[in-house]
């Protein structure tokens, strides 16, 4: 699909006058959102969501004991992944405290909908989560472009070994593949996190994330027979893997990375280096409203549903104050990241 705004180049360092000047862009937008009432809170909406994410998920696990022994029972291994992908987006929104009024209950509906519920550390991912936020792209900030499996810089391609050389090489190809093991990947990392917690979250924490796998293991195996378990498990958890990732992969992968000492506004900051994804109600409700991720990383708190009614005053301003906004369809947004990350494993072929 065409992209509606090409993506921006990367910026030069602001001067200190361009910083000061570009510093007050945001606010004249602040204002008119928080004038918009689009920042307030949607109590029904997330009551709504929540019930109906509940009802879904026993739902499923009736038809798995109503199905019964067979392999064909396994395949509802995917409706259980993207239902648990719907969870995971209310978890987002508990994190960015969209949801309840107070910071306790947004903490509480995070436990419960990731520990409880998904088997994801609440705590681990508004860690990880914030860091992102604050510094989109950044390297050396941004814990989603560090030093890992895969390379975002041709420097960190560079610096990778044998076997993660041969990934940064092919790793374009190799990136849905991968996601398979995502799901997997984000429950170990919640129980490493814990290591260095107090005992205070240790033990809520950890007794939430042993609560799911034992609760999740035990429906699971008193249903099924091990091996369908096992097939059952396998595939949710690589479904979810590749849903998840594929609706965060197009929302930075490809646009600006700003350099070891720039600074920029909070308004180029979050824009430069985000990227929205076009479409409808389909789109909105597969991405989890993420798809708006310019309008997401500007107001964090606004509840999801708000988002699509947001974009407009950002679109405008922007282009009032001539800052990029960069906005492509689904097919144009992985294009686009894949090219990103198949041309920085180019040096290595």
């Amino acid at each position: 699909m065409a992209v509606t705004l090409p993506a921006p180049p990367v910026p030069t360092v602001p001067r200190r006058e361009e910083s000061v000047r570009g510093g007050s862009d945001f606010t004249p937008l602040a204002r008119r959102v928080r004038a918009s009432g689009l920042l307030e809170r949607r109590p029904g909406y997330y009551a709504r969501a929540i019930g109906l994410n509940v009802v879904a998920t026993v739902a499923v696990w009736g038809a798995v004991a109503w199905a019964g022994d067979g392999w064909w029972t396994v395949l509802l291994g995917v409706p259980l992944a993207v239902i648990a992908v719907r969870t995971a987006f209310l978890g987002h929104d508990a994190g960015h405290r969209q949801i309840a009024r107070t910071a306790r209950g947004n903490r509480l509906l995070g436990l419960l909908l990731g520990n409880l519920l998904l088997g994801m550390g609440h705590g681990w991912w508004s860690d990880k989560h914030n860091r992102h936020h604050a510094n989109p792209n950044h390297v050396g900030k941004d814990p989603d472009v560090g030093e890992g499996i895969l390379a975002w810089t041709e420097e960190q391609a560079g610096r990778q070994r044998g076997v993660l050389r041969w990934v940064a090489r092919h790793q374009a190809r190799l990136f849905f593949p991968l996601l398979t093991l995502e799901g997997v990947n984000l429950k170990v990392g919640s129980l490493m996190f814990l290591r260095g917690r107090s005992r205070r979250d240790q033990v809520v924490e950890g007794g939430l994330l042993l609560a799911h796998a034992v609760g999740y293991l035990s429906l699971a195996f008193a249903l099924l027979p091990v091996g369908q378990a096992l097939a059952l498990i396998a595939l949710q958890h690589a479904v979810f893997g590749v849903h998840l990732g594929a609706v965060f992969a197009p929302n930075h992968k490809g646009m600006a990375m700003p350099e070891p000492g720039e600074r920029w506004d909070h308004l180029r900051r979050q824009v430069l280096t985000s990227r929205n994804v076009r479409g409808g109600v389909v789109t909105d409700w597969a991405f989890g409203g993420l798809n708006y991720q310019i309008e997401h990383h500007l107001f964090p708190s606004v509840p999801r549903c708000n988002l699509r009614r947001v974009r407009p005053l950002v679109r405008a301003h922007c282009a009032e104050v001539g800052v990029p906004y960069a906005e492509t369809g689904v097919v144009g947004s992985y294009r686009l990241a894949l090219g990103h990350m198949r041309e920085v494993g180019e040096p290595l072929r």
